[in-house]
């Protein structure tokens, strides 16, 4: 059954036709290592478990990645590893992952369940600000061009500078993912001068900014997916 905290994340406004979305749709394909994870991170963390990537849209990534063959994949924010689980269970054996987030105590509560899917060799987690890992990357001269996909899901106030990063990171006809990043629970749409949380406030204006780049940046082809509170998938063209 859907969840308050995944009633909130969704954007839309049928409450009834997501439930229905989940349930004969998401939950019955969902893995059980994920379903775990989920439940985990729902009793750690009641309130912030909205930050996980809600289930319907992690079988979009799966699938997509599936369907593109992608086999080197970077993550920028990580939580407890929701999404990094799906996309590790969707990469083949020897695909490898970069996932990086300052905070290590919240990974370890998807590690156990990274660990019995038996994936974690897939993964090098990295505890860092994202910056300093990005721009070690682009250092060493081997990295940039090399990465088939990338998903961001950090502080939103960042997404542009990522974004320019992340572009000599992922190789030509490779992925950026921007997970709620454009309808951010549906605060984009409204003005000012409507009444919303702070929070929601805050970053509604830094991903109406990121909106408006990413529609005018002709170094990708991008599609803003209406699913969770927003996915932005951006085609690095050039």
């Amino acid at each position: 059954m859907a969840t308050a905290r995944e009633n909130q994340r969704s954007i839309l406004q049928s409450q009834a036709l997501l439930k229905y979305i989940l349930e004969s749709s998401a939950y019955p394909r969902e893995s059980e290592h994920l379903k775990q994870l989920r439940e985990a991170t729902l009793a750690k963390y009641p309130y912030w478990s909205v930050m996980s990537v809600p289930v319907d849209e992690g079988l979009l990534l799966s699938m997509f990645l599936k369907t593109m063959n992608a086999k080197k994949t970077i993550e920028i924010g990580v939580f407890t590893g929701y999404s990094l689980l799906g996309t590790a269970l969707a990469l083949p054996a020897d695909g490898k992952i970069i996932a990086v987030d300052p905070d290590k105590e919240a990974y370890e509560v998807g590690l156990p369940f990274i660990q019995k899917a038996g994936v974690e060799h897939k993964i090098s987690f990295i505890q860092s600000d994202a910056f300093l890992v990005l721009n070690d990357l682009i250092a060493t001269g081997k990295e940039e061009g090399t990465f088939d996909f990338a998903f961001v899901d950090a502080d939103k106030e960042d997404y542009i500078k990522y974004h320019e990063l992340l572009l000599k990171l992922v190789k030509i006809g490779g992925i950026i993912a921007y997970n709620n990043s454009t309808l951010w629970f549906g605060s984009v749409a409204l003005s000012e001068n409507d009444e919303m949380e702070e929070f929601m406030r805050k970053g509604r204006k830094y991903l109406i900014e990121l909106n408006n780049f990413l529609a005018n940046d002709p170094r990708v082809e991008s599609s803003l997916v209406s699913i969770g509170d927003g996915l932005t998938l951006c085609r690095r063209l050039f």
